[in-house]
């Protein structure tokens, strides 16, 4: 307390609401005028790749079980036993022995839709974080119907069935924490495919 009686924290917040009332108000820019991709599926693989996501080819002759099945066992190393998200029918999950996510060779997940401007994933939070976060392979499963232009367009759409929350993807997990070296798989999936459905 100082001799009359007010103490720090007064004396702060007292000289924050001076300067604040002293301050005019800005108007709100508006909407974005961010330009949409004319065609948001290459917009999105263009961005995806960028960085280090892959984007796979599924042979459309088969049953896109069996495909992912040959697919995640041809890999290096082959996939042996998998994680799957409790969102993925039946006819898009391998087949494949179940296994904790912490003990999978990858992760499956269906995205809720993508984004053709920042190449990020939309997906779901709730119940399937492991199985996105913990296998070093990520393999999605994305609508071509549900990649949008811009985040915006994605985000007023997604008001419609709002979950409590997403996570967005934009390739496998990167950081460069030490020594600004750039380092894949450390804080999630080494490899994140996208498969077109």
């Amino acid at each position: 307390m100082s001799a009359g009686g007010e103490s720090s924290r007064e004396r702060i917040l007292g000289r924050v609401a001076r300067a604040a009332a002293s301050r005019g108000r800005l108007s709100h820019p508006g909407a974005l005028a961010t330009p949409a991709a004319a065609d948001p599926v290459s917009g999105f693989v263009k961005c995806f790749t960028s960085s280090g996501g892959e984007v796979v080819q599924a042979d459309r002759g088969r049953p896109a079980n069996e495909w992912l099945t040959g697919f995640l066992q041809a890999l290096e190393p082959g996939v042996v036993g998998v994680a799957v998200g409790p969102e993925v029918p039946a006819g898009l999950r391998p087949r494949l022995p179940d296994v904790a996510a912490a003990h999978a060779g990858a992760g499956i997940s269906v995205a809720w839709g993508a984004v053709s401007e920042s190449g990020s994933l939309i997906l779901p939070s709730t119940g399937t974080r492991a199985v996105q976060l913990l296998p070093p392979v990520h393999v999605v499963w994305v609508p071509e119907g549900r990649v949008f232009a811009r985040m915006e367009d994605a985000l007023r759409e997604l008001l419609h069935g709002l979950p409590a929350a997403v996570g967005l993807h934009s390739g496998p997990s990167k950081s460069a924490d030490i020594g600004r070296t750039v380092v894949t798989g450390v804080h999630g999936p080494g490899r994140c495919m996208v498969v077109f459905i």
